[in-house]
């Protein structure tokens, strides 16, 4: 994007930037921008993204950054949005000085894959330096005899910009005497001076006072001005004259100091001391100038005191003075050009930017490893500049720009053959003597991970001991990795897998770090004979690569195993067999063998069988085979042998050290009439162990049966219960229906379909009822249960004075569930002038309002044996007192209630209140026929037992 001059945006500045962009696609490969000097921070320059060709979005990936060689933070990108912006204040006259031509060179660089582009940014300048005038007050002193359109020069001003900026117009304030003179050149500044235009008159007009104005030419426009103080004098009326107004030299920069640059030569028409004319520097010159010339006050000789460079300035403007002495004294000027030409007195300069460093030994061909700029500060041929590389590398330098190169890759890299390379950039210019120049880049070739770990076997062997303690070392792996740092970090891991039903990992373990493997549990050979698996090596590079070594682990077995009894006993227990034996068997005859196992294998499993010698020392008829373990006669059986011989047969393998099991054999002598017997029990004591699993399977089925049974008698019991209440009337005389009915786990439901009525006495039938689980116990017979329900349809309905303290029998405590909804019920009450029985009760929600309630106790339990009887609002008639049934039936049940009421002082067991049955008399007798029962029980297990021992 272009600016113009002022700063303002033009309306052919894009069309100017797309043009600018084809031309630098098309050959320069350079884009040219242009901002206004003292732009403000922020100020547009370019969408320098766009006219690259870059996507906003690989900006900050591809690390976009922009260098200058000059400063650097004039200008940044936004990596935003991609415009190129002023970041600080640039001032052209500050960066360029009075240089026609301005700009900032910008190298932008992208990463991924590393390309630079050159953008050339023409700082245009404003009007933002006024005129300036030296002095602000000059005088001058004119004789009064001067001839008219006599000029006599005057200082002007200085402005630091450049062109139009820096077109100075000069303005005189009005006068009779005095008028402007402006003389201009292409090559040198505008000379000042004023021209007399009426004959001076010392004593009508001695000096002048006039105020000298310098506008410059920018928009808006500047100015300064200065007094001119002029003085009027009498007579010296000539002025020194000089030979040429501009003398032009030209100085090679190598010129030594106190070279003559020229001599001036200025002549004064005058005689005597108005003729002596004097040489000086104007009052204009620049320190920069003093510093390099001298002039020689008398001889006009100007000599060189300072080494020129052409690098720094190019020419020189000289303002020379000539005054004479006289009174006052009369002066002229003259200008002086100094051109200074170049010499070949600077080396070029290599300068490595943007280094990619280390490179990937893996890089594609043409990868940019660096960025090489070389200057030269000489011009023409001497500026000109060319590099080479060396020693030879797979790399080479590419010429991208003028004076800029890339370092490229040219060939594979490989970083196991060589690591590192040290390159030497020389840059030489054209000069005569070339001057040359070098730098040295040192490239490091990073690892790729291109190599796996290596074992230096396929496979190995181990051996171990078994039972070896947990967490022993057993073996180290290790693998070798060519590469390096990371790449070459080797950890290892199991390659899992299960062994029979358990993991790999269970058994063994490796170290990450330094491959050493360790046994995590005791290995035990007579379970794990080989343990085969493989452990992986892999490095830490990406992606990373590995390999694997197969371990086949043995394990070697020890003797940690004593043998074992077979079908006498397990373990290094002594086992006991008993073994009943005719005294009519001869030499030889094989009592029993005693059979026994080792797990371990080879000597550790080689069984040997011994018969130790008798506590008193006497020989016995017995004896052992070595290794089959036969027990037979060693003669013939005697009458003076003992009945009851005790063989000890010590079972003993050959490990080191050996271990060793007893076993106790326990022979009977008996006579030859009682051996079919004993061998008839030793036949059923055989087959009994292989009849076990078929007594097992029978004793499950027979359970299930019985459950199922049970199961199918308890719902029938349930339904029985439930239908086998029948309405009858008695002589109570009419009442409102009601019906209870328990289900066989104890819960209780109320109908209407059924009635059964609870009287008392000659009264009114009351509603009043308590009702549990009948709580039958499961032993009870069918006669009875006949005998319970008989004794339901006796009741009796004499009331009694009822005990304050009154509550459940014992019998009842397991029978009662839960709380039972009657549809009226009344208030339990003690007799006359006894307290009503109201505890503190904890009611069981009703749907119906005028359903009666029973319930135990607050903190009773299920079996708790204090209850409390409501009445509900349907029967406005409360009992008297005196008025309770002693007796309640349960309808659809066996159970009676009766109530026993006694006197206060009565010593009676509170315990048994309330009572089943039809009468007290009834529940003796039944008492006593369970009684009669259970004694029967109890002498035929008696007698099903002495048949047992028999």
């Amino acid at each position: 994007m272009l600016f113009a001059r002022e700063g303002g945006l033009t309306a052919w500045s894009l069309p100017l930037s797309l043009l600018l962009l084809a031309a630098w696609e098309a050959g320069s490969g350079q884009l040219h921008y242009s901002v206004p000097e003292e732009a403000k921070h922020g100020a547009f320059v370019g969408r320098i993204a766009q006219d690259l060709g870059l996507e906003l979005a690989e900006l900050v990936p591809r690390l976009f950054r922009v260098a200058s060689k000059e400063r650097g933070d004039l200008l940044e990108v936004n990596l935003q949005n991609g415009i190129l912006f002023v970041n600080s204040r640039i001032d052209r006259e500050e960066l360029c000085g009075r240089s026609a031509e301005c700009g900032i060179h910008l190298e932008v660089i992208v990463d991924r894959p590393l390309q630079v582009f050159h953008v050339e940014v023409k700082v245009e300048d404003i009007n933002d330096n006024p005129p300036v005038f030296r002095s602000r007050e000059q005088r001058l002193f004119i004789p009064e005899n001067r001839q008219l359109d006599s000029r006599f020069p005057i200082e002007g001003a200085a402005d630091a910009d450049i062109g139009a900026n820096a077109l100075l117009t000069y303005t005189l304030s009005p006068n009779d005497y005095f008028s402007l003179e402006v003389q201009a050149s292409d090559e040198l500044s505008k000379s000042l001076s004023l021209k007399l235009r009426k004959s001076l008159d010392r004593e009508e007009t001695p000096e002048f006072h006039l105020l000298l104005r310098a506008t410059d030419g920018g928009k808006p426009e500047l100015e300064d001005t200065a007094q001119l103080l002029i003085s009027v004098l009498d007579i010296n009326d000539n002025t020194p004259v000089f030979e040429q107004a501009l003398y032009r030299v030209h100085l090679l920069e190598t010129t030594a100091n106190g070279t003559l640059v020229t001599t001036l030569n200025a002549s004064d028409a005058d005689g005597g001391v108005n003729g002596e004319v004097v040489f000086s520097f104007g009052n204009d010159v620049s320190p920069n100038i003093q510093e390099k010339f001298k002039i020689e006050p008398s001889s006009g000789e100007i000599r060189l005191i300072d080494n020129l460079d052409y690098e720094e300035t190019k020419s020189y403007e000289i303002q020379v003075k000539a005054v004479d002495k006289g009174s006052p004294p009369m002066s002229n000027h003259c200008k002086v050009l100094v051109k200074v030409l170049d010499v070949n007195d600077n080396a070029p300069e290599v300068v490595i930017t943007s280094v990619s460093l280390p490179i990937r030994e893996d890089a594609p061909f043409s990868t940019v490893i660096a960025l090489i700029s070389v200057s030269d500060l000489d011009s023409g041929v001497n500026g000109e500049v060319t590099c080479s590389l060396s020693p030879h590398s797979p790399f080479k330098l590419v010429s991208s720009f003028k004076n800029y190169y890339s370092l490229v890759l040219d060939s594979t890299l490989d970083r196991e053959s060589t690591s590192g390379y040290a390159l030497v950039v020389t840059a030489r210019d054209g000069g005569s003597p070339s001057l040359w120049a070098s730098a040295t880049v040192s490239v490091e070739v990073a690892d790729v991970n291109d190599n796996a770990p290596v074992f230096a076997q396929p496979e190995y062997t181990v051996f171990v001991k078994e039972n070896n303690p947990p967490g022993s070392h057993i073996f180290t792996v290790c693998a070798r990795d060519a590469d390096a740092q990371e790449n070459a970090l080797v950890s290892y891991s199991l390659v899992e897998r299960r062994v029979g039903e358990r993991l790999l990992s269970s058994y063994v373990s490796v170290h990450a770090e330094s491959g050493k493997v360790f046994a995590l549990q005791p290995l035990d050979h007579e379970e794990l004979e080989l343990l085969q698996f493989q452990v992986s090596a892999r490095d830490s590079g990406v992606p990373a690569l590995g390999s694997n070594v197969t371990l086949q682990v043995f394990v070697l077995d020890e003797n940690d195993n004593a043998p074992a009894l077979l079908g006498l006993g397990a373990g290094g227990a002594s086992s006991m067999v008993s073994e009943l034996v005719s005294r009519s068997v001869g030499a030889g005859h094989v009592v029993m063998k005693v059979r026994a196992v080792d797990a371990d294998s080879g000597y550790n499993a080689w069984l040997s069988y011994e018969l130790q010698a008798s506590v008193g020392g006497a020989r016995s008829p017995f004896r052992v085979g070595l290794y089959t373990g036969e027990i037979s006669t060693t003669r013939a059986l005697e009458e003076s042998d003992a009945p009851r011989q005790r063989l000890l047969v010590l079972v003993k393998d050959h490990g080191e050290p050996p271990r060793t099991t007893t076993a106790t054999v326990l022979v009977s002598l008996v006579e030859s009439g009682q051996a079919p017997k004993a061998s008839s029990q030793a036949s059923m004591s055989a087959v009994g162990s292989g009849t076990t699993l078929v007594d097992v399977n029978v004793y499950l089925i027979i359970a299930i049966c019985a459950v199922s049974s049970l199961l199918v008698l308890t719902l029938l019991l349930y339904m029985a219960l439930r239908c086998s209440a029948v309405p009858t009337e008695d002589k109570c005389g009419p009442g409102k229906p009601t019906l209870v009915c328990s289900s066989a786990v104890g819960s209780w439901s109320y109908s209407q379909q059924r009635g059964q009525r609870v009287c008392s006495g000659e009264v009114l039938p009351k509603t009043d009822l308590m009702a549990f689980s009948p709580g039958l116990s499961p032993g009870l017979s069918t006669s009875e249960r006949n005998e319970h329900t008989e004794a339901n349809s006796d009741l009796s309905c004499n009331p009694r004075q009822p005990n304050p303290d009154w509550r459940y029998s014992a019998s009842l405590r397991a029978g009662m569930h839960s709380s039972v909804h009657l549809e009226e019920a009344g208030i339990l009450r003690a007799g006359p002038g006894g307290p009503d029985q109201q505890w503190p009760t904890v009611s069981s929600a009703t749907p119906e309002p005028e359903a009666g309630e029973v319930s135990p106790p607050v903190g009773a339990g299920v079996n708790s044996n204090s209850w409390t009887f409501k009445y509900g609002p349907g029967n406005p008639k409360q009992p008297g007192p005196g008025e309770l049934p002693d007796k309640f039936i349960i309808p659809g049940s066996p159970a009676i209630i009766s109530i026993r009421q006694e006197p206060t002082n009565s010593q009676i067991d509170k315990s048994d209140f309330i009572t089943f049955g039809k009468k007290e008399e009834s529940k003796k007798k039944k008492k006593k026929k369970k009684g009669n029962k259970t004694q029967e029980k109890k002498e035929k297990g008696n007698s099903t037992t002495d048949n047992s021992d028999q």
